[in-house]
């Protein structure tokens, strides 16, 4: 493997994994990455990777994941990793670290059920540039894409935001299950290419990373889909709804939960899609939690008061459930039967989707002093 990789730019390498994510591993430039020997970097890389494809990023497993090998950071370097992931204090990391014997994810968890997790993991932070962009078709097709750039400044840009548009219209088109094969397919707007190949032209031209990262399409089979764009691109969303009438009323009702879904992001349409998994893990949360803040309570209070924080839990994360923000004596729930009864027709939410720009993205933050600094040999 080539030596000179060790001293691979974290930031370059960060834009070629963007841009390389499906490197074969007889690959060069997949080298790379394996022969890096930062952890937590490495922890980076692999953390862009996997949000790429949708899936979580298990920190203790960066290092097993590109060099097969055993997490091997110093006590105080896991400590501050660990800070880095949740916010919580030096010492409550290093006792986190000391009850779990240094496992990483089991640390995260200890802070949580603890209340020392003071923000969400690093990877819930939002940190790229770049696009949403929504489109329907004839109110039954419709599909939401993400594309990222380095900055703000390119995706102001009216070159990029065309291109944007361009990868929408490809998207309602598209057959293709995920992004890969997505990325295979020809270019709408120019059939000699592939969709990859016109994104690296469109790097070239901008001089910037960029990158497709990912879509969704939804088809409404006995209904309608509706669509949301907020904050010019920030934040797409669209809605699926069964419903026997579609006209002005019931579309624009729905615009109105979609808007409802950009605002509070919820994550499950109604309380029967949360499952009996995710429950009693957040009981054991709670539990935890009421347990050290009320430790002179016996059990049978103990278990009440999980039980009303869970069902105040579940409410704030299933949208019919939630409060309608443009009312605030209806639920959604009771805002779409009412809309429903006045339209002659039972409205029923089937799915959502929403992108956030740049959401579960992690971005180094630079002291711009000190960069200025290193770059004149201070």
């Amino acid at each position: 493997m080539p030596t000179i990789c060790h001293n691979l730019d974290y930031r370059e390498a960060s834009n070629k994994l963007y841009l390389y994510k499906n490197l074969d591993k007889d690959n060069p430039l997949f080298h790379c990455y394996t022969q890096c020997n930062d952890t937590f970097n490495i922890y980076q890389l692999i953390q862009k990777r996997e949000k790429l494809e949708g899936r979580e990023c298990d920190f203790s497993a960066a290092y097993k994941i590109l060099n097969g090998k055993e997490y091997s950071r110093k006590p105080g370097e896991r400590v501050k990793d660990l800070r880095e992931i949740t916010g919580a204090g030096m010492m409550d990391c290093k006792k986190a670290l000391n009850e779990t014997n240094g496992d990483m994810d089991e640390a995260v968890e200890y802070l949580r059920k603890n209340g020392q997790a003071k923000a969400e993991k690093k990877a819930g932070r939002i940190a790229a540039e770049g696009l949403v962009k929504v489109i329907v078709k004839e109110d039954k097709i419709a599909a939401v894409v993400e594309v990222n750039s380095e900055t703000d400044f390119v995706a102001k840009n009216e070159d990029f935001q065309t291109f944007v548009s361009a990868v929408a219209v490809q998207a309602v088109n598209s057959d293709s299950a995920d992004i890969d094969a997505f990325m295979e397919e020809s270019w709408n707007v120019d059939s000699s290419k592939s969709v990859k190949e016109a994104l690296n032209d469109k790097i070239a031209v901008i001089g910037e990373n960029l990158s497709i990262r990912r879509f969704e399409k939804v088809t409404a089979e006995n209904g309608c889909v509706v669509s949301y764009l907020h904050g010019g691109g920030r934040i797409g969303v669209l809605v699926e709804a069964e419903t026997s009438v579609v006209n002005d009323a019931v579309k624009e009702a729905l615009v109105n939960v979609a808007m409802q879904v950009a605002a509070l992001s919820p994550k499950y349409v109604s309380q029967a899609e949360v499952s009996e998994e995710y429950k009693e893990h957040e009981k054991e949360i709670l539990l935890a939690q009421a347990k050290l803040e009320n430790p002179e309570k016996p059990d049978n209070i103990i278990e009440k008061m999980i039980i009303g924080r869970l069902n105040k839990e579940l409410k704030e994360v299933c949208l019919l459930s939630q409060i309608y923000v443009k009312d605030g004596d209806l639920t959604v729930e009771k805002y779409i039967e009412n809309v429903g009864k006045a339209e002659g027709t039972a409205i029923t939410v089937k799915k959502f989707i929403r992108f956030e720009t740049g959401e579960g993205i992690a971005k180094k933050e630079e002291n711009f002093a000190e960069e200025v600094a290193k770059q004149m040999g201070m």
